[in-house]
C-alpha cells in the first residue's frame, strides 16, 4: 500500500514522528539527525506559540477596546469600506514653511468591508520626485510584521536615529515613487479588529482585503489611478505577493470597479514555493561553511519527507499543512542550533534582539503619544511583529503560490525575484532554484 492510499490520519502522525525522530536523534547517533543535548531549548523544534514568540514577539490581536474608531467627516463612525486619511508630520524635516499638504505625508485606516470590525493601517508618502511617478505598495512579511520596519529601517523617506528624532533617507523609495506601506493581515502594527472573526488564515482573504483597500484608495486619490501600479515587499510577503499580483489582474480582467494599472511586483528573500525553499536550507548551509559535511548527511534526510509532506499538504490542504509545516521546519531547526547565536537574516553578523535586529527605537517612536496622535490611532500599542498572526496563517505557511506566476509572467505583468546572498531564512539558493 502506497502513501497516497494510507489514512490521512496515519499518514499526518507518521509525519509528525519521523520529524520529532530527527529532531531527537537515535541513541547511538546513526543515520537520523540528533540535536545536541546542550541546545538551548529554544532552539530545538516546538510547537507554534512558543517558535513565533522566539522570532517576533507579542501583540494583542483583538484589543478588548477596539479604538480608535475612525469617524467620517460628519464625525459619525466609519462605515464599512470607507477610507479615513489624514495629512501627517511626523517630524521637523520638511523646509521652513512647507505646509503639511505639500509635504505629502498621510497616514489612515480603511474600514474593511466583508467584516465585523476590521480596519487596515497604513501610511501614504507622495512622491519626492514628480506626481506621476510610479504608485508602490509595500507588504512586509512575518507573516505578523508591520510594515514599518521597511519604512523606518529599509526603503522610507527616513530613518529614526537613537535619539528618536527622524532623518531623512537619500536612497527613499518615495524619491522616484508615489509610496504606500499597509499593515497586514489584521492584527498586524497598527491593524486591529475587536471581533476574532475578522482573523486572516489564508491567501484568498488577504488579497481581497488588500484589492478592497486599493479601490477605496484610489477613490480617494483618483489623480494616482493613471500611474504605474507596482507590488513589492520581503520574506512572507512571497505569498502575499503573487496572491494580491493575481486578485489585481483578476479584476482588471473582471472590470471590477477602478482599474488598476498593474505594471510589476518585486519578491526580496521571499518564501513563494515552501518545498523548494526547505529542500536549500541543507545546500545553503553546506556551502556557506555553516555545517559540515556529517551534518549536511543527517539534516538532508528529511528532506524527503518535507517535500512529501507539502505535497499533501497541496492535496488536502487542511491539517495536513500543519503537518508539513512541522516537518519542515525541522530542517531551519536544526540548522539554527548549529549556527547558533549568528544572525539569520544576514549570517555575517551576531543576532541581537527577538528579531536579531534592534527594533526597539521603533516601538518607543511609534508609541509616543504626540506620534500617536499625529497617526489617529488612538491607545493602540505598536509592537513590531505579532505571534498572533503567525499563528492564525500557519495552515497557510506551505502553499506553494508559485503557481500564479507564470499566467502573471504570460501578460506582460513583469516580475523581481531578488535575494540577499548572506541571508538564510530566504535564501538566494532556494529564489534561484524556484525561479529557474
Amino acid at each position: 500500500m502506497g502513501p497516497a492510499s494510507r489514512s490521512p490520519a496515519l499518514v499526518l502522525l507518521g509525519l509528525l514522528l519521523l520529524a520529532v525522530s530527527a529532531a531527537r536523534g537515535s541513541p547511538d547517533g546513526g543515520s537520523v539527525l540528533r540535536l545536541p543535548s546542550s541546545a538551548p531549548r529554544h532552539l530545538a523544534p516546538r510547537f507554534p506559540r512558543s517558535a513565533a514568540v522566539d522570532l517576533i514577539r507579542p501583540l494583542n490581536l483583538h484589543p478588548a477596546d477596539a479604538s480608535p474608531r475612525p469617524a467620517a467627516a460628519d464625525g459619525a463612525p466609519a462605515p464599512a469600506g470607507t477610507l479615513v486619511e489624514r495629512p501627517i508630520r511626523l517630524a521637523s524635516l520638511a523646509a521652513e514653511g512647507t505646509s503639511v499638504k505639500d509635504l505629502g505625508h498621510h497616514a489612515g485606516y480603511y474600514r474593511l468591508p466583508n467584516t465585523h470590525d476590521a480596519r487596515m493601517f497604513y501610511f501614504f508618502f507622495e512622491s519626492r520626485g514628480h506626481k506621476d511617478d510610479p504608485v508602490v505598495i509595500w507588504l512586509t512579511g512575518g507573516p505578523g510584521c508591520s510594515s514599518e520596519l521597511a519604512l523606518f529601517y529599509e526603503n522610507g523617506p527616513f530613518h529614526i536615529a537613537d535619539n528618536l528624532s527622524l532623518v531623512w533617507n537619500d536612497f527613499g523609495w518615495d524619491k522616484a515613487s508615489n509610496l504606500i506601506y499597509v499593515d497586514q493581515p489584521t492584527g498586524t502594527g497598527f491593524s486591529y479588529s475587536s471581533d476574532s472573526w475578522d482573523t486572516r488564515h489564508n491567501e484568498a482573504a488577504i488579497s481581497n482585503d488588500l484589492y478592497d483597500f486599493l479601490q477605496a484608495f484610489f477613490a480617494e486619490h483618483p489623480e494616482y489611478a493613471k500611474n504605474d501600479f507596482f507590488i513589492t515587499g520581503e520574506s512572507y510577503a512571497g505569498h502575499y505577493i503573487p496572491a494580491f499580483a493575481s486578485r489585481v489582474y483578476r479584476g482588471n480582467n473582471n472590470n471590477e470597479g477602478i482599474h488598476i494599472n498593474l505594471k510589476g511586483f518585486a519578491i526580496g528573500n521571499g518564501l513563494t514555493d515552501p518545498a523548494i525553499q526547505y529542500k536549500a536550507y541543507p545546500d545553503y548551509a553546506l556551502d556557506m561553511g555553516l555545517i559540515t559535511k556529517s551534518q549536511f548527511n543527517r539534516i538532508n534526510k528529511i528532506v524527503p519527507t518535507c517535500e512529501f509532506a507539502v505535497k499533501l499538504c497541496g492535496t488536502s490542504g487542511t491539517v495536513s499543512c500543519l503537518a508539513a509545516y512541522f516537518v519542515c521546519n525541522t530542517i531551519f531547526s536544526a540548522i539554527r542550533t548549529i549556527i547558533g547565536s549568528k544572525n539569520y537574516y544576514d549570517i555575517r553578523k551576531p543576532c541581537v534582539g527577538s528579531l536579531c535586529y534592534d527594533f526597539s527605537n521603533l516601538e518607543k517612536f511609534l508609541n509616543k503619544k504626540t506620534v500617536r496622535e499625529s497617526l489617529g490611532v488612538g491607545d493602540i500599542e505598536f509592537v513590531s511583529c505579532s505571534p498572533s498572526v503567525y499563528e492564525a496563517m500557519l495552515l497557510d505557511w506551505m502553499r506553494n503560490l508559485e503557481v500564479g506566476i507564470p499566467e502573471l509572467l504570460e501578460n506582460d505583468i513583469k516580475v523581481l525575484i531578488y535575494a540577499g546572498e548572506y541571508d538564510l531564512i530566504c535564501n538566494w539558493l532556494g529564489e534561484y532554484i524556484a525561479t529557474y
